[in-house]
């Protein structure tokens, strides 16, 4: 399959949310969305990167943008990590990693010397049209929060 590019149509999804419920991409079309992939609920680096999320919360609203968090964890996990930390955004549970192959954040990676399969940290922006608007692979965490926010608010 080929790797997204801006312009591409955002893959479909209809997930699993912590607290109940679905989310599905096609629900949201209208709103700016912010769709970020991390690897695992609770971990520090996962943590910190969804504890800015939240923190801009009020301004993602404000820019009409939607920010859900997507890992392979279960709704029960997604419902105790988003409680323990006071996260303000949904977050998807994709245990048959549907949207994290369909986005391609599935991949080989390696840590102390081993490779194995998991999510690569990853978000991608979505215009009101369902067009993916801009990508951040590999992300790194500190200042990425905003660096996504200022984007959405260009849209």
């Amino acid at each position: 399959m080929a790797e997204l590019t801006p312009g591409d149509d955002a893959p479909r999804f209809s997930l699993p949310a912590d607290g109940g419920g679905k989310v599905r991409l096609t629900d949201l079309r209208g709103k700016i969305v912010v769709l970020f992939f991390y690897p695992q609920d609770d971990t520090e680096t996962c943590t910190a990167e969804a504890i800015d999320f939240s923190r801009l919360d009020a301004e993602f609203k404000e820019a009409g943008a939607v920010v859900i968090g997507v890992s392979p964890d279960s709704p029960k996990k997604h419902e105790k990590f988003k409680s323990k930390h006071g996260l303000a955004m949904p977050l998807v549970a994709d245990e048959a990693r549907e949207a994290i192959e369909a986005y391609g954040v599935w991949a080989e990676k390696t840590m102390f010397g081993r490779k194995y399969m998991g999510v690569v940290r990853s978000t991608f922006l979505i215009d009101r049209a369902g067009k993916i608007a801009a990508i951040w692979r590999k992300v790194r965490v500190p200042d990425h929060a905003n660096e996504v926010l200022a984007a959405a608010k260009r849209l």
